[in-house]
């Protein structure tokens, strides 16, 4: 889910943490492997799970090379290897028919750059929260995920199963209108998922991760959590993230995306999505959390009939 300001919005600490120059450590092992002198790096906005830096290498004939550098600077127990994980999964994702970043290379355990990181190609364009031109905007980024979904898992790769995220607490929020809703969704939740095919996730697809030039994609990135399941948990991933567009966004989105996988919606989506934000959500969390309860208490009513 993204924050409120689309990267960066957090206390001044996190800040610096996030968008300081990167320690000569970092640069050092950047230059090497790319096969230059750093001459510039730049903070990317982005998340607020690692640091992310656009770094410019000039060789010794004065030909430069920009690359982005990532770097996980902020531990999380539920990602214990990241740099490693989105390694593997670039890798992965260079078989998908979508603008990937290419790897380049990675420090799965900080030995060379000081904290875990990577090196990957720098894709053109930037991220487009509020389009000129809406309905092609919801086309071209429903399009996307039948084109994930589409790729082929390779054989003998071992890949994460999709999880709902796990929560400190399954408790409603104390603002929760509609708390027996909460309580049935945690439960549907921890079952059983549909029987629906195992597809390539990209598992954080919303419109914050996608980059656009001229109108159209140019790029597909932060591919940490990519895994195997179900194609709703994608789709339902980016309504939610959508609901700050308003309810009817998200269902032109959600029949963008219909008329081009040739398939109905599912509404597990929606329950395990919700509830693998409930930690989140527990705080007051701004206007839109009537909106994702109003989505959750749809999804359970469906899932009853």
């Amino acid at each position: 889910m993204r924050s409120p300001a689309h990267g960066f919005a957090d206390d001044e600490q996190t800040r610096r943490l996030l968008r300081s120059r990167p320690p000569r450590q970092a640069l050092a092992w950047a230059a090497v492997r790319l096969g230059g002198r750093v001459v510039s790096a730049r903070a990317l906005h982005g998340g607020m799970s690692s640091a992310v830096h656009l770094i410019t290498v000039e060789r010794s004939g004065g030909e430069r090379e920009q690359a982005v550098l990532r770097r996980y600077v902020r531990p999380d127990p539920a990602e214990p290897d990241p740099a490693a994980c989105e390694a593997r999964a670039l890798r992965l994702a260079e078989a998908a028919d979508v603008p990937t970043p290419a790897l380049l290379a990675v420090d799965p355990d900080g030995t060379r750059a000081g904290v875990p990181a990577l090196l990957m190609t720098r894709l053109p364009g930037r991220v487009d929260w509020w389009p000129s031109d809406l309905d092609r905007w919801l086309d071209r980024l429903a399009g996307l995920l039948p084109r994930i979904h589409g790729t082929a898992l390779p054989p003998g790769v071992t890949m994460p199963r999709f999880a709902p995220y796990r929560q400190d607490s399954y408790r409603p929020p104390g603002w929760a209108r509609y708390p027996r809703v909460w309580e049935r969704a945690v439960e549907i939740s921890r079952g059983s998922a549909p029987d629906l095919p195992a597809v390539l996730l990209h598992r954080d697809f919303h419109p914050g991760n996608v980059l656009w030039c001229r109108g159209r994609v140019s790029g597909l990135v932060d591919w940490l959590g990519a895994c195997a399941g179900p194609a709703p948990a994608d789709v339902a991933h980016c309504r939610v993230n959508l609901l700050a567009m308003g309810i009817e966004v998200t269902e032109r989105f959600t029949v963008s995306w219909e008329r081009v996988a040739g398939t109905a919606y599912h509404p597990w989506g929606d329950v395990v999505t919700i509830v693998g934000f409930l930690d989140d959500l527990r705080d007051d969390w701004g206007s839109e959390r009537l909106l994702v309860e109003d989505m959750l208490a749809r999804a359970v009513t469906e899932l009853r009939g």
